[in-house]
């Protein structure tokens, strides 16, 4: 693949007062699997933070959010001098869908987000300063996941926030929903809501439908959903379900945890009523270097939590920068003539 060529012309990055793009990125357009056209953006944190860049945070978001979702934590990944490149997955922010509702989440099979996570990387290999650290919220984490255990060799660490190995499913039980999707998936009905649940984003309030306790975090999301309608999911499919309980069957084989040789950080919401903080908990003690940090109190969206919530979270992404590079091994800024006191 010719890397250069591969990435298109450059993709918008929505922004709003007080969510805008940090400064040192630009957003481009690449091919995933099929062929598909997806969206990325990259970032190098300025010189005046860091004479060379401290290595490069891949963040990779969750089911329906869009790269504009996660300014602000990369704007604290520039601050601590790493470059970032974060992505819209197929189906969700302006990323290419896959049925011509938008609104529908849907998706078809695990192999395509696979592949589409690997082209990522090879796009931007040549860009990317090393050591990488994978950052990964909810759909985002499995997907990361299940990538190291494929024998993806080239991150020095992951910090996986609430990773979706198991979707909670209210009072129904797992057999029962499992049932349920071979069902619909048998008669045609992939792309359908489930339940015929259309859960309009637009319609949402903070009071019942917030994923953290932070109003004016949650506030700040909604003006750049109205700002772009275009980013905007509503529920999973059918098809969506389908995937997403197979990314957690297969990320969480014994055999394939093992695999996985690197640092993995699950940072897990105390008070998360969107996946099982028991199986993530299962899952770091099985996996080679895990490690397990609940954070009391936060909801689902963690990074999009109160600042002390969210601290817990940069805190744990601190201790994985200092493992796989020391401070002390990076070179410091030059000071700016402007800097220096009288």
């Amino acid at each position: 693949m010719n890397r250069a060529a591969a990435l298109a012309a450059h993709a918008p990055l929505m922004g709003v007062p007080g969510a805008a793009s940090p400064p040192g990125g630009q957003g481009d357009w690449f091919r995933g699997a099929g062929g598909l056209r997806l969206r990325a953006a990259f970032w190098t944190p300025s010189a005046l933070v860091a004479a060379t860049p401290r290595g490069t945070v891949v963040l990779s978001p969750g089911r329906t959010e869009p790269i504009e979702k996660y300014f602000e934590v990369i704007g604290n990944f520039l601050a601590r001098g790493w470059c970032v490149l974060a992505h819209d997955w197929r189906g969700q922010g302006l990323s290419a869908r896959l049925l011509p509702d938008r609104l529908r989440g849907h998706a078809r099979a695990v192999e395509e987000f696979l592949d589409d996570y690997h082209r990522l990387l090879d796009v931007y290999e040549a860009r990317m300063p090393k050591p990488w650290v994978m950052v990964g919220h909810s759909m985002g984490g499995a997907l990361n996941l299940l990538t190291l255990e494929a024998g993806e060799e080239r991150f020095a660490g992951a910090i996986l926030t609430s990773p979706m190995l198991r979707i909670k499913t209210g009072k129904r039980s797992m057999w029962s929903v499992k049932f349920a999707v071979r069902w619909n998936l048998r008669h045609g009905k992939a792309g359908d809501y489930v339940l015929d649940d259309a859960d309009d984003p637009f319609d949402h309030t903070f009071e019942k439908d917030a994923l953290t306790s932070d109003e004016s975090r949650y506030e700040l999301w909604r003006q750049q959903l109205y700002a772009c309608p275009h980013l905007a999911v509503g529920g999973p499919t059918w098809g969506w379900l389908a995937v997403g309980l197979d990314i957690g069957e297969r990320a969480l084989k014994p055999k394939a945890l093992k695999v996985v040789r690197i640092p993995v950080s699950i940072v897990q919401s105390g008070e998360d009523d969107r996946v099982w903080k028991q199986t993530n908990r299962w899952a770091a003690k099985r996996l080679g270097r895990g490690r397990y940090v609940e954070v009391a109190n936060a909801r689902h969206e963690v990074i999009m939590e109160t600042d002390d919530l969210r601290a817990q979270f940069l805190h744990e992404f601190d201790a994985m920068a200092e493992y796989v590079i020391p401070q002390d091994a990076v070179p410091v800024a030059p000071l700016q003539p402007e800097a220096v006191s009288a």
